[in-house]
């Protein structure tokens, strides 16, 4: 399976965690936001920890 789409749900806090996790899809400023045209097949596995580690549980993805 791999990861076709990459969005923030509401109530992102900006922790950072995300991008010190997987810098190349995610980019906080005032808030948290996926990185367009960010390569999901080379960074499937640091979009799941990121997803895994986020505090808000707001990082949310869809595989087929």
């Amino acid at each position: 399976m791999a990861i076709t789409k990459v969005w923030i749900d509401d109530g992102c806090i900006s922790c950072n965690n995300c991008e010190d996790i997987a810098p190349d899809v995610f980019e906080v400023n005032d808030i948290c936001e996926v990185i367009i045209g960010a390569d999901y097949l080379k960074d499937e596995e640091l979009i799941k920890q990121a997803a895994e580690d986020c505090p808000v549980e707001v990082i949310l993805f869809d595989e087929d």
